[in-house]
C-alpha cells in the first residue's frame, strides 16, 4: 500500500491530454516521477485500523452519501442506466407494425400472460409488462380516444388492417385495462409496498383515459373478425385466439365485480367463465411461438424511474398457467363470503380462506377487503354496529338487554336503558376498529399477519380496561345481582358477575395469543429445541380460555333458564339466540380443549427427546436460555391478563425437572387420547355447529389434519418407549428423530416429531 503526496506530476498530465507514444489506457502511473514521493504505508494503516471499535468508518466530511452512490453507479453496468457494453446499441429497435403470423401473435399473447403473473406476484411493472415492444407503442404517448390507441400513430395506418395485429392490439388494450383495474384496487387497501406488490407506474397510466366500453367493444370487433377468417386459417389457431381474447373480455368483467356487492351470483360469473375457458388454453399453448426480439430490457430507460435497467423476469408458462387458474380459483371462491350468516362464520370463513396453501395472490387478498370493507359497510350491506352486535349475540350476551335497539328511543336519564344505550355505543366505538382488524389483517401475507397481531394485542389489552370499566357502569346501572359461580380451578364457589363485555373482549385476546404462537410454529420462527418450551406455553395460554369458555357458557345457561323460566314464555327468535351461543360455547370449548391437549403431549415429547439429547441444540455463542425467553415472550409481556410466567416458571414447565421419563410419557399418551376424541368429535360438526357455514369443507379439512397429528404424535410416543424399553442403556438409543418443516407435517401448527430407527 503507498501513500502518494502531492507535487506536479507532469507524466500524468500529458497522460491526461493524450499525449505520448501510447494509449492513455495502456500507461500505468509513474510512481517514480520527481513529483511523487512513495513511502510503504501498509503497517501504519493495520495498527490504525485495529484501534476502530467494531462497526466505525472513517469518512472525509466532504464525501457525501450521493457522491458515494455516484462513484458507484457511473459506468457500472449493474447501476448505470446508461452505460452499455463495447458494440452494443444504445437501444434495441423493434417494428411493431410488421405482419405477424398467427402462431407468432399466440406466442407474444403468452409471453404478454406470463409477465402479467410474474406483476401478480410482486416483480413490478418495468421488469415485466413495459418490456414489450406493442405494450409501450399503445401506452407512449398516452392515447386520448381509443382511435389513437394503436401500435402506429402517423395516421396513416388503419389498426384494423392487418387481422393479427387487430387482434394483437384487442389483446393488449384489454390486459392494460385490467392491470389498471387491478392496479387501484390494491392500491385502495392494505398491502406492503414492495413486499406484496409494486403499484409503481412509472409514469404511465395504464389506459386511465379510455373508457372500458370502448375496449370491450374493441375486444368484440376482432373476435367478430376472426370469426370471419375460419376458412382462411387452421380451426385449432383460431381457437386458440379467440380463447385468449375471451380470457381477456372476461378478466376485465372479473375485476369490476365489486360493483355487484350485492348480488352474488352476478359477481361470480365471469370468474366461473374463466375457469371454463382456461383448460383449452392450456392445451394450445404448444401451437405458440415465442417473439423474443419483440420484448426488450433496453425500454426500461425510457420509464420514469431512477433504477437502472434489470433484468427481463417471465416465469415458464406452467407456472404463470398455474397462478392464472389460483387467481380464478380464488376468486370465484372469495365471493362466497358475501352470503353472511354469523359473525363467526364471516371470521372463519376469510381465516381458512386466508390460510390456503399456495395463499392467494395479493390481488385476490386485497378483493377480499373490499367486499368486507367498502364504503364503511360490511359486504356491502351490514352497518359495523350490525356485525358487533351478532357477536356480541353470540359469544357472550345471547338475547340480552344490552343489546335491545328499543333502548335508543329512551331520552329519559334517569332510565337504566337509556345508560345501556349511551354504554353500549361508547363501546362499540371503541371496539370497532380493533375487531375489524381481526378481519383486515387476516388479509395479509402470513408474516404480516403473525407481527401485526403482536401489535394489535396491545390494543385489546386496552380495550379490556375500558370494557371493565364500562361493565361496572352498567351492572351498577341495571342493579345485576351476583351469580355463583365455581371455578374450575379451585373447585370452590364465588359470587361473580357476569362481565359481558370484557369476557367479549379477554375471549378474542385469548384466541388472538395462541395464534401469535401457533403462527410461530407454521412460519418455523422457533428452532427445534425450543419447541417444547413453546407448545408449553401454548398449552398454557389454551387453559386459560378452557376456564374462560366455561365461566361464559354457566352465564349463558343462567340466561337460558331466565328466560325459559317466564310464564307462557314463547319466542322462537330468542330461542334460535341462545341455541347458537350455546352452540358456539360448545365449539370453543372442544377448541380450547384439543388445543390444551395436543399441546401438552407433544411438550412432554420434546421434553424427554431433549432430555435424551436425541433434538441437536445448534451452537448459540451469543444467546443464553433467558434471552431467548425474553425474546419469545416479547409480544406478550404488555399484557396484564393472563399473567405472563416469570423465566424461572417457564424453565420448569418445560425441563419439568421433578418429573421421570415414564411419567411424561403417561401424561403424553392421556393428553393425546384426549385431544384425539375432541378432534373426532369436531369432524362430526355440521357447519351450522362448527360455525363455518360457507367454508366447512375447509374447515373440516384442518381438523382432520389435527387428528392425524394425534395420531402421528401416539406413534411417536409409542416409537420413543419401545426404543427405551429394549435399549440397556438411555445413551445408545436405536433411534433417531426428524422434526419436520411445517409443510410436511400434517399441519402447520402441530409438528410432530419422526422418530426413526438406526441400525
Amino acid at each position: 500500500m503507498a501513500d502518494f503526496g502531492v507535487g506536479v506530476p507532469d507524466e500524468i498530465a500529458r497522460l491526461s491530454l493524450g499525449q505520448g507514444s501510447a494509449p492513455p489506457e495502456a500507461l500505468p502511473p509513474n510512481i517514480k516521477s520527481d513529483g511523487i514521493i512513495a513511502g510503504d504505508i501498509t503497517t501504519k494503516f493495520s495498527q490504525a485500523v485495529k484501534t476502530l471499535e467494531p462497526g466505525s468508518i472513517v469518512k472525509d466530511g466532504f464525501f457525501t452519501l450521493f457522491d458515494s452512490v455516484a462513484a458507484l453507479e457511473i459506468m457500472d453496468p449493474k447501476m448505470d442506466s446508461g452505460c452499455s457494453r463495447p458494440g452494443a446499441e444504445v437501444e434495441e429497435t423493434y417494428d411493431v407494425s410488421r405482419s405477424l403470423l398467427p402462431e407468432e401473435v399466440l406466442g407474444i399473447m403468452d409471453q404478454l400472460l406470463c409477465h402479467e403473473m410474474s406483476w401478480h406476484l410482486g416483480y413490478p411493472l418495468s421488469q415485466t409488462l413495459f418490456t414489450s415492444f406493442y405494450v409501450e407503442a399503445l401506452s407512449m404517448p398516452e392515447p386520448r380516444s381509443i382511435e389513437e390507441a394503436t401500435f402506429v400513430r402517423n395516421g396513416t395506418q388503419d389498426p384494423n388492417e392487418q387481422l393479427m395485429l387487430q387482434v394483437l392490439r384487442a389483446y393488449c388494450l384489454g390486459m392494460l385495462k385490467s392491470c389498471g383495474y387491478v392496479n387501484e384496487r390494491i392500491k385502495s387497501e392494505h398491502y406492503y409496498e414492495e413486499e406484496d406488490f409494486v403499484t409503481t407506474t412509472y409514469n404511465r397510466t395504464l389506459l386511465a383515459s379510455l373508457p372500458t366500453s370502448a375496449i370491450r367493444d374493441v375486444l368484440i370487433e376482432a373476435i367478430a373478425a376472426l370469426r370471419s377468417q375460419r376458412d382462411s386459417m387452421p380451426d385449432n389457431l383460431v381457437e386458440a385466439l379467440l380463447t385468449r381474447l375471451e380470457l381477456r373480455r372476461i378478466f376485465l368483467d372479473a375485476v369490476e365485480c365489486p360493483k355487484h356487492m350485492k348480488e352474488p351470483n352476478l359477481a361470480k360469473k365471469p370468474w366461473r367463465e374463466g375457469l371454463e375457458l382456461l383448460p383449452n388454453l392450456n392445451k394450445t399453448h404448444t401451437l405458440a411461438v415465442p417473439v423474443d426480439e419483440a420484448f426488450s430490457a433496453t425500454l426500461q430507460r425510457r420509464l420514469a424511474s431512477t433504477m437502472p435497467p434489470r433484468p427481463i423476469v417471465q416465469l415458464e408458462f406452467d407456472v404463470a398457467f398455474g397462478h392464472l387458474k389460483g387467481l380464478f380459483a380464488d376468486g370465484l371462491e372469495l365471493i362466497d363470503v358475501l352470503n353472511y350468516t354469523d359473525s363467526q362464520s364471516l371470521l372463519t370463513f376469510v381465516t381458512c380462506f386466508q390460510a390456503k396453501k399456495p395463499q392467494p395472490i395479493v390481488y385476490v387478498r386485497t378483493l377480499l377487503q373490499t367486499f368486507l370493507f367498502d364504503a364503511m359497510e360490511v359486504l356491502g350491506s351490514m352497518s359495523i354496529r350490525q356485525l358487533l352486535d351478532d357477536d356480541f349475540s353470540i359469544l357472550t350476551m345471547p338475547a340480552h338487554q344490552y343489546l335491545d335497539r328499543a333502548n335508543d328511543e329512551i331520552e329519559v336519564v334517569h332510565d337504566p336503558r337509556y345508560a345501556m344505550a349511551q354504554q353500549m355505543e361508547l363501546f362499540r366505538t371503541r371496539a370497532a376498529q380493533p375487531f375489524l382488524d381481526i378481519l383486515r389483517t387476516a388479509c395479509q401475507n402470513r408474516c404480516r399477519v403473525r407481527r401485526t397481531l403482536c401489535h394489535l394485542l396491545r390494543d385489546w389489552e386496552s380495550l379490556q380496561m375500558d370494557a371493565e370499566e364500562i361493565d361496572q357502569i352498567l351492572q351498577v346501572k341495571v342493579d345485576e345481582r351476583p351469580t355463583m359461580y365455581r371455578t374450575p380451578m379451585s373447585g370452590s364457589g364465588m359470587e361473580s358477575y357476569s362481565l359481558p363485555l370484557s369476557s367479549w373482549t379477554y375471549l378474542y385476546k385469548l384466541r388472538q395469543m395462541e395464534q401469535i404462537i401457533q403462527l410461530g410454529f407454521e412460519l418455523e420462527i422457533y428452532q427445534t429445541d425450543e419447541l417444547a418450551g413453546m407448545y408449553w406455553y401454548l398449552n398454557y395460554i389454551s387453559k386459560s380460555r378452557l376456564h374462560h369458555t366455561e365461566r361464559i357458557k354457566s352465564f349463558v345457561i343462567k340466561r337460558v333458564e331466565e328466560i325459559h323460566g317466564r310464564p307462557a314464555y314463547s319466542n322462537p327468535t330468542l330461542d334460535s339466540q341462545l341455541q347458537r351461543s350455546l352452540m358456539y360455547a360448545r365449539l370453543s370449548l372442544l377448541d380450547a380443549a384439543v388445543t390444551w391437549e395436543l399441546s401438552d403431549s407433544l411438550s412432554c415429547l420434546y421434553t424427554v427427546l431433549n432430555r435424551l439429547k436425541l433434538i441437536k441444540v445448534p451452537p448459540r455463542p451469543y444467546s443464553t436460555d433467558e434471552l431467548r425467553y425474553e425474546i419469545r415472550m416479547r409480544p406478550f409481556s404488555p399484557i396484564g391478563l393472563p399473567v405472563l410466567p416469570t423465566f424461572e416458571e417457564f424453565t420448569a414447565g418445560t425441563l419439568q425437572p421433578d418429573t421421570e421419563i415414564d411419567e411424561l410419557f403417561e401424561y403424553a399418551e392421556r393428553a393425546v387420547e384426549g385431544a384425539k376424541r375432541g378432534f373426532e368429535a369436531l369432524s362430526k360438526m355440521s357447519a351450522e355447529e362448527s360455525f363455518s357455514v360457507g367454508s366447512h369443507a375447509r374447515w373440516s379439512a384442518s381438523v382432520k389434519n389435527g387428528l392425524k397429528s394425534c395420531i402421528a404424535t401416539k406413534l411417536a410416543i409409542s416409537a420413543v418407549q419401545k426404543a427405551i424399553q429394549t435399549s440397556p442403556s438411555l445413551d445408545n438409543l436405536k433411534i433417531k428423530v426428524e422434526v419436520p418443516t411445517p409443510q410436511k407435517a400434517y399441519h402447520e401448527w402441530w409438528i410432530v416429531p419422526k422418530v426413526l430407527p438406526v441400525a
